[in-house]
């Protein structure tokens, strides 16, 4: 181990020092900061990450490093504007460091993403801060805080949330007959503080981050890993605090100055419903949608809303887009749409459950809330894409509503005679849907998630090889990928531009 980490780190080093590898992308920049982490590892992980830098770096030498490319010149892309798909850095890049956090969105920028993506939800006293989920166990080290911290411990959420009914019909859209909520008492808008259901999903006994200041999330609480945390680095988990939007604003800013490169910030309004009855509680503005409210004007104070800033608005709700929109939001506008899972026999994405305490994934909460029985597919047909153009500038897809996953042959039973229904390791077809030109058609960008480099979230057919996945999507038109590993997207997309030119 101690004689790979040697090798690796004197031929890094030779990287580093050439005058070819160019630092517009970042390349040089990530290396060194991984290099400096190699002696405290403890796992064999980080070798292959510096090796995928290593690689990273070799082909930014070529012009793959995101800064200028010769080879774009000579490119043909089937994007809808004709130019280089982008690589966005989905909470930074957490395949690394503890995700959105500074060294997350550091590191992503210093590795070529074009984009820093972040989820936003509003804190006690009325800030926009980022974490992905707003119950803070899955993201942060608040569970072993608790244990030696009686304030902290003591804002866990445990009071159940509501049963009520559903007002679509059953019987057009099936699924279950009632959906959880956090209004315990209708009457009392405030009871919405007491349970921790977010969008109908059942959170009980877990910590809410509308209960913390922003202060006391940045001395009490820090970030760590969360998507394959068993396979990623974890040394730096709960080291670095929760970050303000505008933080990641300066860091884009700084990193933008620093490398000659423009790099946009993506920011989600994440569980807007949930965001907004919690802010109303908390006093937060006045009105019905605080949250928005807040993102619109911290987007105005730092002199981006429009289209040609360099800011993506996104959102799984659309409710939340539109009002954005109606309320003078100018800047590009993102409808993410998600599913609950893949018919691997048929490559059919899966929209319906019938799992009353998570069953939200299949369409907008605020749909649910409204009595719409429409799942998030609906969005994706011609007439729902254009719909969506009436308010937005592109999809934010789930990768299997791009490309059909399937398995053939498709067996009956499994060994033990139980139903076979598959799973994405046995998955031997990829087949692009029509939605890329679908969209492009309806003038609509598509960026696509979540591209990770872990085995376990790649399709069996690209035989563990996370490049593989990158250069599907980016021969099929895709217009932007949301990545864990930028170093992994930047990487294979110089390897795509060297094949776009011939």
């Amino acid at each position: 181990m101690h004689n790979r980490r040697g090798q690796l780190k004197k031929q890094l080093a030779v990287i580093t020092q050439s005058s070819n590898v160019p630092t517009i992308g970042g390349v040089k920049t990530q290396i060194q900061i991984a290099m400096r982490h190699l002696d405290t590892c403890v796992t064999s992980r980080p070798l292959l990450i510096l090796t995928q830098l290593a690689a990273a770096a070799a082909l930014a030498a070529c012009g793959g490093g995101g800064g200028g490319d010769s080879n774009l010149a000579t490119a043909k892309f089937q994007t809808l504007d004709g130019t280089m798909p982008l690589v966005i850095g989905h909470r930074g890049l957490p395949g690394l460091y503890p995700e959105e956090t500074q060294p997350s969105y550091e590191g992503a920028a210093d590795a070529g993403a074009d984009s820093l993506e972040e989820d936003l939800h509003l804190t006690k006293d009325c800030v926009l801060v980022a974490r992905h989920n707003p119950w803070l166990s899955d993201n942060t080290n608040i569970a072993t805080v608790a244990l030696t911290n009686a304030t902290v411990a003591a804002r866990k959420r445990t009071v159940p949330g509501t049963l009520v009914n559903v007002s679509y019909s059953l019987a057009t859209y099936g699924g279950p007959a009632q959906y959880l909520t956090d209004l315990t008492d209708p009457n009392d808008p405030k009871s919405v503080l007491k349970s921790l259901v977010v969008d109908g999903e059942d959170h009980t006994g877990d910590w809410s981050i509308t209960d913390f200041t922003v202060a006391e999330l940045k001395q009490w609480i820090g970030g760590t890993t969360y998507d394959a945390r068993d396979q990623r680095p974890t040394a730096l988990n709960g080291k670095y605090p929760i970050l303000t939007m505008q933080e990641i604003i300066d860091i884009a800013k700084a990193k933008s100055a620093a490398s000659g490169r423009t790099i946009s910030i993506y920011p989600e309004s994440k569980n807007p419903y949930w965001n907004n009855a919690q802010a109303i509680a908390n006093g937060c503005g006045t009105g019905k949608h605080p949250f928005e409210d807040a993102i619109i004007k911290l987007i105005k104070d730092n002199n981006l809303n429009s289209k040609s800033a360099p800011i993506y608005v996104q959102s799984f709700d659309p409710a939340s887009l539109k009002y954005m929109r109606s309320a003078g939001l100018n800047t590009k506008m993102v409808q993410l749409v998600d599913g609950n899972d893949v018919n691997y026999k048929t490559g059919e994405m899966i929209y319906q459950t019938n799992d009353v305490y998570n069953f939200v994934d299949g369409r907008p909460y605020s749909w649910t809330v409204a009595g719409d029985g429409r799942y998030f597919g609906a969005m994706l047909t011609p007439a729902g894409l254009a719909e969506v153009k009436t308010y937005a500038d592109g999809i934010g897809p789930w990768k299997p509503q791009v490309m059909a996953l399937t398995i053939s042959p498709f067996k009956a039973t499994n060994v033990d005679g139980t139903p076979y229904t598959g799973s994405l390791a046995d998955v031997n077809t990829v087949t692009p849907t029509s939605l890329i030109a679908d969209a492009h058609k309806a003038g609509l960008f598509v960026h696509s998630y979540t591209f990770r480099n872990e085995q376990k979230y790649l399709a069996g057919i690209y035989k563990g090889d996370p490049t593989a996945e990158f250069l599907t999507f980016f021969r099929a038109g895709i217009d932007g990928v949301f990545t864990d590993f930028a170093n992994t997207g930047v990487a294979a997309r110089a390897a795509y531009i060297k094949e776009a030119r011939q």
